[in-house]
């Protein structure tokens, strides 16, 4: 008799062999998930173009991936581009304000009921040389030196952000050339270790997938495309990276709000008291009809994220996996709220059942009894 059985040492050398394979594609699991959401997402219109294509598998992919391209990849890349360069510009006259110092805007000064005190704390902590070095140096422990270049090599860190692009368009491609085929592998798999639950578990990933995308990727987008252009109007500084910044910020409940809210407090302080009126009445009408008219139909399913879950995935997705995170990270927070939300429903159902058959049985012997 062997040491140790043969099944055995299989079942170890696939999971080595799965953890190898972890350990050296490690680099390439960020990119794939990206394709593996888009997909999700936007598979049911993704069906209609193979129909449309006759079912030609490989020309449906090249025609959604172009799509995909033109729709998603290139306006995102353009906006990140110019407001990469806004806050390098930024980032110039913060580094010039702590060398030389500045007087109080005129625009804090003029703000009601707390501009005197924001006049008071510039020229404390801003106004003069070195005092906003001091600062940032209190705040983070590092010298504003190092964080300037710091964001020097982030926004230097756009060839990065090409490959993993690069990666997950060819990614994408192959799950809708091959997405069907390898779902039914995974079906087959999924049947043999979770024989119970693998059902409702593979009903629950797509369908919180695409209400997850549909109902924070895109929206967020759309609020911030809107609201950037409205900041343009208004006259706001920097109206790319304010659009960018919101649209980062809708994807956290409350986070459109207080954007819109805080560049139109900025243009009332700055004199601009019809601008900063407009803006803010727009944001607060456009908010309305999203969360209203737009948000209820897009959303595919009643999964809805509190605040918690979608912060943490939000910040955990951005530190882990950088720019994707910010829709990789909500996404897989849903999935684990969602799957959580199963298993407390099935739990309560088999609690049910089983206070049934207690019931049951106490009828029983009552009846015996008699």
């Amino acid at each position: 008799m062997p040491l140790i059985a043969p099944r055995a040492v299989a079942r170890w050398l696939l999971v080595l062999v799965l953890l190898a394979g972890v350990y050296f594609f490690r680099g390439f699991l960020v990119p794939v998930l990206g394709a593996l959401v888009i997909g999700f997402a936007s598979w049911p219109l993704y069906r209609r173009l193979i129909a449309l294509c006759d079912g030609r598998r490989a020309i449906s992919a090249t025609i959604a991936l172009l799509i995909i391209l033109v729709v998603l990849v290139a306006p995102i890349s353009l906006a990140l581009s110019y407001a990469v360069d806004e806050i390098r510009h930024s980032i110039t006259w913060v580094m010039a304000l702590n060398k030389h110092g500045g007087p109080v805007p005129d625009w804090i000064r003029a703000m009601p009921f707390v501009g005197d005190w924001l006049s008071m704390q510039w020229a404390e902590h801003v106004g003069r040389p070195g005092a906003l070095g001091e600062l940032v140096q209190f705040v983070s422990g590092e010298n504003i030196a190092s964080v300037y270049h710091f964001a020097l090599v982030a926004g230097g860190g756009a060839f990065n952000l090409f490959l993993t692009l690069l990666f997950m368009l060819i990614a994408l491609f192959f799950v809708y050339k091959d997405g069907e085929a390898f779902g039914q592998q995974l079906d087959r798999f999924g049947e043999r270790i979770l024989p119970s639950r693998w059902q409702t578990f593979s009903r629950v990933v797509p369908a919180t997938i695409s209400s997850t995308v549909t109902g924070m990727g895109l929206i967020a987008i759309g609020e911030g495309v809107v609201l950037g252009v409205a900041y343009w109007l208004a006259g706001a500084p920097s109206p790319v990276t304010l659009g960018v910044i919101t649209g980062i910020m809708a994807l956290i409940p409350g986070g459109a709000p207080l954007a819109f809210t805080l560049v139109s407090l900025y243009l009332l302080g700055n004199a601009q008291f019809i601008a900063g009126t407009a803006l803010f009445v727009w944001g607060t009408v456009e908010l309305f009809i999203v969360d209203k008219t737009l948000r209820p139909k897009l959303v595919g399913g009643p999964i809805k994220l509190p605040f918690l879950p979608t912060f943490f995935g939000l910040i955990g997705g951005v530190k882990t996996m950088g720019f994707l995170g910010l829709f990789i990270g909500p996404v897989l927070m849903a999935l684990l709220v969602a799957i959580w939300r199963e298993w407390l429903r099935e739990a309560d159902v088999a609690l049910d059942q089983r206070r049934d058959r207690d019931d049951l049985r106490r009828r029983h012997r009552a009846a015996e009894r008699e």
